[in-house]
């Protein structure tokens, strides 16, 4: 089968990635967005969405991505469901292959908007409950839980971010960390530690979240040094071990940061590779939010169309 052509190909489908087509579509530059694994990205698995601008009612998370969907297709944004098994960065057009070879596509620009996964425990209870006091993040969802009781799972800065904002709204944080010491840094550690609303419980794990169907009502915590289970009483449960960025396909092709988010240089989505371009979770540690990402698709798309202007004069 032939290679395809494209102007420009997005890889992946979530805030990022599709607002990064419909700037492309407008632009003319008739883009291919690959829609990866989880068609949507992580939305799609989020239950009410409240902190997006332009939805004072809230909307769900699938509707949301849905909405984005029409909007970027409406300006003819064409769409490949698929996943993208491999690139080459090192040839022109970059070469990009979907279902490992079930078709490929040569692309005179590339965005990557594969997103961020959180890491999960893989405990009964934790799918069972995702979205129904189950979350990975205190930013999106802690709204939720005013004046009720919330348990943090994570020892790291991470854990000790979520749990300090987390009290903006619950009226008790549980810490729960499998080690006798946080690894968190001590200034996190300090302020988290001086918030009367936190509590920890150290040398412990949770073994499993319980709840009916209204959703989350407590986990059960196993003593590492005794072996005892004991549950505990809440209403939400955050996992804050971390975040892993889906950049597996680029990595020794392009420069990554420790944690393996691309990097790009300072105030643009420029990547070391000109025409490759990366936006949303997958090159943001830090905020990792719907609006963020779409802000740096935005920015991804705008790039792309001033390097393929410049691409075409020098052609």
């Amino acid at each position: 089968m032939a290679d395809k052509k494209a102007n420009v190909v997005i890889i992946g489908s979530g805030p990022a990635g599709y607002t990064a087509a419909i700037y492309a579509a407008r632009a003319n530059l008739e883009p291919v967005l690959i829609s990866g694994p989880q068609p949507g990205g992580q939305l799609t698995i989020t239950s009410d969405v409240e902190n997006f601008p332009g939805f004072p009612q809230g909307i769900m998370g699938p509707e949301m991505m849905n909405l984005f969907r029409e909007q970027a297709e409406r300006f003819g944004t064409r769409f490949v469901d698929g996943l993208v098994t491999s690139v080459d960065l090192g040839r022109k057009p970059f070469l990009v292959e979907v279902d490992e070879g079930r078709e490929a596509w040569n692309a005179n620009a590339l965005i990557i908007a594969t997103g961020a996964s959180a890491r999960w425990l893989g405990i009964p209870g934790e799918k069972e409950y995702w979205g129904r006091g189950v979350s990975a993040c205190a930013t999106c969802d802690g709204f939720f839980f005013k004046n009720q009781e919330v348990v943090v799972v994570g020892g790291g800065d991470s854990a000790m971010e979520e749990a300090t904002f987390l009290t903006k709204f619950a009226s008790r944080v549980t810490v729960i960390h499998r080690r006798e010491e946080l690894r968190a840094s001590k200034i996190m550690q300090e302020k988290a530690k001086n918030n009367p609303k936190i509590s920890f419980i150290l040398n412990s794990v949770v073994s499993r979240v319980v709840g009916n169907e209204q959703g989350v009502t407590g986990v059960v915590v196993k003593n590492l040094h005794t072996g005892e289970e004991a549950e505990i009483r809440c209403d939400g449960f955050f996992v804050a071990i971390g975040h892993d960025p889906n950049t597996a396909i680029v990595k020794g092709q392009l420069p990554l940061d420790e944690a393996g988010y691309i990097k790009v240089h300072p105030g643009t989505t420029k990547t070391d590779i000109p025409g490759v371009f990366a936006c949303g979770d997958a090159m943001d540690p830090i905020y990792r939010q719907a609006i963020t990402a779409a802000g740096t698709g935005c920015m991804a798309a705008l790039d792309a169309e001033r390097y393929l202007e410049h691409w075409v004069d020098e052609r």
